[in-house]
Parts: C-alpha cells; sequence; structure tokens
C-alpha cells in the first residue's frame, strides 16, 4: 500500500498544521478530525472548503458537495484530531490563513454573511 503524501497548511496564526494527502474520492472510517478539500493551482495548492468533523460523514457526504466539485477540488487534506475543541480551533485558524476558501473562491461561506 502507498503511503499517503503529506501537506503543510498555516494558519492565520503562523502555526503550520501537517496534513495527509488523499486523491478523490476518498473513503474514511468514521474518526474526527479536520480536512480541507484542496485544488493544484500551477505549483500551489489552494484551499476550496475548510472543515472538522467526523470526516466519514463529512468527506463522503458533504453538505457543500456540489460547490466543491464545480470549485475544482481534485484531493482531501486529512488529519485525526480527536479534541473538540481544538479541531474548531484549528479550522477558524485555517480559515483566517486561507481566505480563498471563502465564497465567492472557495465554498466555505464567512460567519455573518
Amino acid at each position: 500500500m502507498i503511503e499517503p503524501q503529506a501537506a503543510i497548511w498555516e494558519g492565520g496564526s503562523g502555526k503550520q498544521y501537517k496534513y495527509w494527502v488523499y486523491p478523490l474520492p476518498h473513503h474514511f472510517p468514521s474518526q474526527l478530525g479536520n480536512y480541507i478539500f484542496a485544488k493544484t493551482e500551477g505549483t500551489q495548492c489552494l484551499a476550496v472548503y475548510i472543515g472538522e468533523g467526523d470526516l466519514e460523514d463529512r468527506v463522503s457526504n458533504h453538505h457543500r458537495a456540489d460547490c466543491i466539485r464545480s470549485k475544482g477540488a481534485t484531493h482531501i487534506h486529512a488529519r485525526k484530531n480527536e479534541d473538540d475543541r481544538a479541531r474548531k480551533a484549528e479550522e477558524s485558524d485555517l480559515l483566517d490563513g486561507n481566505p480563498e476558501a471563502y465564497e465567492p473562491t472557495g465554498c466555505n461561506v464567512k460567519p455573518g454573511g
């Protein structure tokens, strides 16, 4: 079995997070974690959607799946993270550092609009 590649994503705080990269479609077992639907433009990897939750459910049955596909996501970057508060903080930090994930270029909706 081929091991997945690793990718480093940086949050708005400057903190770096190590993610494992899988081509879409990909099936995860039921486990809590953070995830990033991403696409490649040239040599750059761009976030299409950043989220957290049960990886099996959120990757296989995402409520923004049509948007994610339409924006050209080709990979899912994921990491296990069982701590609810840490998952939510990481999601927020990564959104701060990767604003392309927000509409209209991405599929995340900014809080309050």
